[in-house]
């Protein structure tokens, strides 16, 4: 079965992501819009006047931006010289690729850290480079640009070292790349400090200083930037579609707006993954994924592609991954094989130590009254697997729509990965418990830090003092936003054509949610895999399927209430050959005359 639009997750949370599973019951929050707008627009743009209100919506009733909007293109990017700094980094690359002196691209190990690894290291590869990269391994070498590693690298005989996704808080790296005459270029998209790191070049469209107009660019993307810099200053336009395919993966996977250039970047980068053709390491992804010859959308991505990349990262070592988008050459077929089925195998071992560790929190989070009765959720345990904390958290947060802090106990030390709703800035939370951490960072909904383990019971008491002066029950009422009324007789296959458009979805471009009152169920609901439920829906005489994922405890609920009011949204499947529209079913109340 295909879908032409993501079953949202996590990734959507204060929207429609909850599954109707949830125990807490979610508050319909119905948009209200401008119909004069809506009018106007849908004139202006030949589209339905549902596109129109949708676009409204988010804030696109300009008709110029809307049409940017569904039609994004790479003229639509910004010249990336607007970035501070960016000039003197090209400069210095160039003048490192023209004399063969060694460059080192220094990584995270996450998807969108290993993506910008990949793009940038090809990048000046092709360009003639003499170029190395390093990724941190999680439980050896710690998070960020670290002075060690700055170390390793100039006696390997590097000159120059250019950081993506992280280092905007290496004050003490690059120090010592300035002590050992190593030139140092930080890219990254984390909250700087004040104080910038002492490098050659600081690259960060957050930076206070740097008038870049678009902000929220994954570190992926700011990645981008420097090879689109590269790319215009070296005569290779035409290499920037093949990066800007990469970069959709990262860009995608760390839950960033999609609006502006990261629209721009999912949109281009999901029709060229579909459309292909692919070096020989990414079609060996696609192929050990059963993605090959699929049209790629924003759910292959986040619950297919990201988590294997990801599991390099979090289960062993990244270089698994990033040696597999690498790899080019055809000669190498056998050999990418061989690191897809790893990737997989490492996934399969991610998923069932997150299994086991979120049952854990869980069943601390619902019977430690310590615990689950604090604004912010902290739970931690001995030796729980640090590679898989932060998905534990973004869990719980699902769960109880509340920030979580999950801590890995180790040794005397505590890792802890941080999760937030969007009421709650989880970095300016760090800031205010900031003498309790040996190290920390992040931005408003992720971060990560380091403590001693025997403060972690004064954290909780500190981090929910903070939360509770912010937070009131009206922030921890999980949302269920609603862009308006959608009566069945309305539903037509060209409406859910046209809403591809919008696609793909995420923070910034929630999937559109519609509701409809009075709606009977006439046939069902039957389990799924004991978890979800199938059904059929009428209002005024037309029927349709519909599936409500994760919904099989409201099993109960449908059997007293054959009449409900709807919170849905649109999909198109196609199975054995035959293609039909389909419900997902964001919410289900009874009712009431």
């Amino acid at each position: 079965m295909s879908r032409s639009f993501a079953r949202n997750r996590s990734f959507e949370m204060q929207d429609a992501s909850r599954d109707v599973s949830m125990t807490a019951p979610l508050r319909w929050d119905h948009l209200a819009c401008d119909e004069a707008h809506t009018v106007r627009l849908a004139s202006a743009l030949a589209v339905t006047p549902v596109l129109a209100r949708l676009l409204c919506l988010r804030g696109l009733d300009d008709p110029d931006e809307a049409d940017r909007f569904l039609r994004p293109s790479l003229s639509h990017l910004h010249d990336p010289n607007r970035l501070a700094d960016m000039r003197p980094a090209v400069d210095r690359l160039c003048d490192a690729i023209g004399r063969r002196e060694r460059i080192a691209v220094h990584g995270d190990y996450d998807v969108d850290g290993i993506t910008s690894t990949v793009i940038l290291r090809r990048a000046v590869e092709l360009l003639g480079g003499d170029v190395v990269h390093f990724i941190p391994e999680r439980l050896r070498d710690g998070y960020g640009l670290q002075p060690a590693a700055i170390e390793k690298l100039q006696t390997e005989g590097v000159r120059v070292i250019v950081s993506v996704d992280c280092g905007i808080r290496g004050v003490e790296a690059a120090r010592r790349a300035r002590d050992l005459g190593v030139d140092l270029i930080i890219t990254d998209h984390h909250e700087p400090d004040p104080e910038l790191p002492p490098a050659l070049a600081v690259i960060n469209p957050k930076r206070r200083d740097c008038a870049y107009p678009d902000k929220n660019l994954a570190g992926v993307g700011v990645a981008l930037k420097v090879v689109q810099a590269l790319c215009a200053r070296l005569g290779r336009d035409r290499w920037l579609p093949a990066f800007v395919k990469i970069a959709a993966i990262g860009t995608l996977a760390d839950v960033v707006p999609l609006t502006g250039e990261n629209r721009v970047i999912a949109k281009l980068g999901l029709d060229l993954l579909s459309r292909g053709p692919h070096k020989v390491g990414l079609r060996a992804l696609l192929e050990a994924a059963g993605l090959a010859g699929k049209t790629i959308d924003g759910y292959h991505i986040s619950f297919i592609l990201a988590p294997r990349v990801n599991a390099a990262g979090r289960m062993s070592t990244p270089d698994i991954a990033t040696r597999l988008l690498l790899a080019a050459d055809e000669a190498m077929a056998e050999e990418a094989r061989g690191l897809a089925e790893q990737l997989n195998e490492e996934n399969a071992k991610r998923q069932q130590e997150e299994l086991e560790i979120f049952t854990q929190a869980r069943k601390r989070v619902e019977t430690d009254i310590d615990v689950g009765s604090r604004t912010i959720l902290v739970v931690d345990g001995e030796g729980w697997h640090r590679g898989v904390i932060g998905i534990v958290a973004s869990k719980l947060v699902e769960s109880f729509h509340r920030p979580a802090i999950v801590l890995s106990l180790e040794e005397g030390l505590a890792h802890g990965s941080c999760r937030s709703i969007p009421a709650f800035d989880m970095l300016a939370a760090l800031e205010h418990c900031a003498p309790l951490f040996a190290r920390y960072g992040g931005h408003r909904m992720a971060a990560g830090l380091t403590m001693e383990a025997a403060r972690v019971d004064e954290l909780r008491r500190t981090v929910n003092a903070y939360a509770d002066e912010l937070l009131g029950p009206d922030d921890l009422c999980p949302r269920l936003r609603i862009d308006g009324p959608l009566p069945f007789r309305s539903i037509r296959g060209d409406l859910v054509s046209e809403l591809t458009l919008l696609s793909p979805f995420g923070p910034g471009n929630p999937r559109p949610v519609f509701h409809a009152s009075r709606v009977d169920v006439v046939e069902g609901p039957w389990k799924l895999k004991d978890r979800h439920l199938k059904l059929a829906l009428r209002q005024d005489g037309r029927t349709f399927r519909a599936i409500a994922w994760r919904g099989a405890e409201r099993e109960d609920f449908l059997a007293q209430h054959r009449a409900i009011d709807l919170a849905f949204s649109l999909d198109q499947s196609s199975y054995g050959g035959e293609t039909f529209l389909e419900l997902t079913v964001a919410d289900m109340k009874a009712h009431e005359s």
